[in-house]
C-alpha cells in the first residue's frame, strides 16, 4: 500500500485546532448533565443514574446506526462537509440541553449529537489522508491530545460555571461548537484528493455492512473487538464518575470538573508528547497492551478508591495508558487502502457506537444496583471493575494481532537500538 504527499500537509494544524475547540465544548458540559437530569427528574441519585445512562445510550444509537453513513459519504465527497456537518449537529444539540424544559427535549439534544458525531472518525480520515503510515500513530496521538486539552480546560471551567446555574456551560458550549463551524468554512481545506474518491455504496454505509467489513479481517475484527472493549470501559467513567464520586466523597460539580481535567490534562501530555516515541520504539501492538495494562490498573483504584486521592492515582494510570488508542487506529490504518479509509473509521465509530449503547446502561444499571437500598455491598465503584474486565479483553484481542513488517520512518529508526521491536509480530 503507497502513500503519496498530500499538497495540504501543513493542514493537519488546522484539524488539530478544530478538534480542540470542539473538545472544549463537550468538556464544558460533562460534569453537568447528571445535575441537569437530577434537576429536571426530581429522582435520587440512584434513580437519575439510569436516566443518565439512557441518554449516553441514545446518543450511541444514533452514532451506530448514522457513524458509517458518514464515513462513507467523506469517502465519497470529502473530509469537509462532513466534518462541518457533525459539528453543527454539536451546536443544535447544545443548544438544545441549554434551553431543554423536560428530560425529552435532552433525549432529542443527544439524539441529534449521535447522529452529527463524526468528529473523530473523520478527523482521523483527515489525519490519515495526509501522513505518511509511519508517522500517522504519532499523529492519531495528537489527536487525542487535542481532546485532552480541551478536557482540560473543558471540565475545569463547566463545573466553575455550573455553580452559577446548570444551563450556562450548554450556552457557553454552542458558542463554542458555532465558531468551531465558522473556522471549519473559512479555514479549513479539503484533505481528500479526487483521484482517492469513491463511490458511496450502501452495502458498507449501514451498521451491519460496516461491521460486516471489519469482522471479515482477521486484524481488523480483533482491533474492532479491542476498541469496542475501550470505549465500553469509558462508559462507566462518562455514565458514574460525577454520581459516584457525589456519594462517596461528597464531590460537587467544581471537584468533579476538576478530577477530569487531571484527565485531561494527562491525557494530553502524553498523546501529545509521548506517542510519537513511545509507540515506534515498544511498536503498535506492544504499545497497545502495555497501556492497556497502565489504564486496568487506573479504573480498578477509580473502583476501589477508599479516598479521593485514590481516585486521582487512577487517572494518572489512565493517562500514562492513553498510548493505547493512536497505537490501536495506527494498526487499523495500516491495514486500509487510501480510499477506505473514512468508510473504515466509520466502520470503527460503529463498533463504538454499538458498545456504547450496552456500556451506560450496564453501568448505570451496576451502579444503581451497588447503591440502592437493597444493594447486596455498598460499592459506588462497581462499574469500574467491569471497566477493569473489558480492558482484559482488549488486551487479549491485540495480543492477537498479527501485523505486516512496520514502516518505520528513518529518523525514527536510527535511533532504535539494534534489534528492538518496530512493529512486528514476533
Amino acid at each position: 500500500m503507497s502513500w503519496h504527499p498530500k499538497p495540504h500537509s501543513a493542514s493537519v494544524s488546522f484539524i488539530l485546532i478544530t478538534l480542540v475547540i470542539d473538545a472544549l465544548g463537550f468538556g464544558l458540559v460533562v460534569p453537568i448533565v447528571p445535575s441537569l437530569v437530577l434537576k429536571l427528574s426530581g429522582l435520587t441519585v440512584s434513580g437519575a443514574s439510569k436516566w443518565v445512562g439512557l441518554l449516553l445510550a441514545a446518543f450511541a444509537l444514533m452514532q451506530f446506526v448514522c457513524a458509517p453513513v458518514l464515513g462513507g459519504l467523506s469517502d465519497r465527497f470529502g473530509r469537509r462537509p462532513v466534518l462541518l456537518l457533525s459539528l453543527s449537529g454539536s451546536c443544535a444539540n447544545y443548544l438544545l440541553l441549554a434551553w431543554a424544559p423536560s428530560l425529552t427535549w435532552l433525549f432529542l439534544g443527544r439524539l441529534i449529537a449521535g447522529a452529527t458525531a463524526a468528529n473523530a472518525s473523520t478527523a482521523t480520515a483527515y489525519i490519515a489522508d495526509v501522513t505518511p503510515p509511519a508517522k500517522r500513530a504519532g499523529q492519531f496521538g495528537l489527536v487525542g491530545a487535542m481532546f485532552g486539552i480541551g478536557f482540560v480546560i473543558g471540565p475545569a471551567l463547566g463545573g466553575l460555571l455550573g455553580t452559577y446555574g446548570v444551563r450556562i456551560p450548554f450556552l457557553v458550549a454552542a458558542c463554542l461548537a458555532g465558531s468551531n463551524v465558522c473556522y471549519g468554512l473559512f479555514v479549513l481545506p479539503e484533505s481528500l484528493a479526487s483521484a482517492h474518491r469513491r463511490p458511496f455504496d450502501w452495502r458498507h454505509a449501514n451498521s451491519l455492512g460496516s461491521l460486516h467489513l471489519v469482522m471479515a479481517d482477521r486484524n481488523l475484527g480483533r482491533l474492532a473487538i479491542a476498541w469496542g472493549c475501550i470505549w465500553f470501559a469509558l462508559g462507566a467513567l462518562q455514565s458514574t464518575f460525577v454520581l459516584a464520586n457525589q456519594v462517596r466523597f461528597g464531590w460537587g460539580t467544581q471537584d468533579n470538573g476538576m478530577a477530569l481535567t487531571v484527565a485531561g490534562l494527562g491525557s494530553a501530555v502524553v498523546q501529545g508528547l509521548l506517542v510519537r516515541r513511545i509507540v515506534p520504539a515498544l511498536g503498535e501492538r506492544r504499545a497497545a497492551m502495555i497501556g492497556g495494562m497502565m489504564v486496568a490498573c487506573g479504573y480498578a483504584c477509580i473502583g476501589l478508591a477508599p479516598f479521593g486521592w485514590v481516585v486521582l492515582l487512577g487517572i494518572v494510570l489512565q493517562s500514562i495508558g492513553a498510548i493505547t488508542s493512536p497505537a490501536i487506529q495506527g494498526m487499523v490504518s495500516a491495514e486500509t487502502s487510501e480510499d477506505r479509509q473514512g468508510e473504515t473509521q466509520g466502520a470503527l465509530s460503529s463498533v463504538q457506537g454499538l458498545t456504547a449503547i450496552a456500556s451506560p446502561l450496564v453501568a448505570s444499571w451496576v451502579f444503581s444496583t451497588f447503591t440502592g437500598p437493597g444493594a447486596p455491598l455498598q460499592l459506588p465503584g462497581a462499574p469500574f471493575l467491569v471497566s477493569v474486565v473489558a480492558y482484559g479483553l482488549a488486551i487479549w484481542a491485540v495480543s492477537g494481532v498479527q501485523q505486516a513488517p512496520a514502516l518505520v520512518d528513518p529518523a525514527i529508526a536510527v535511533s532504535l537500538p539494534v534489534g528492538s521491536e518496530t512493529g512486528r509480530s514476533p
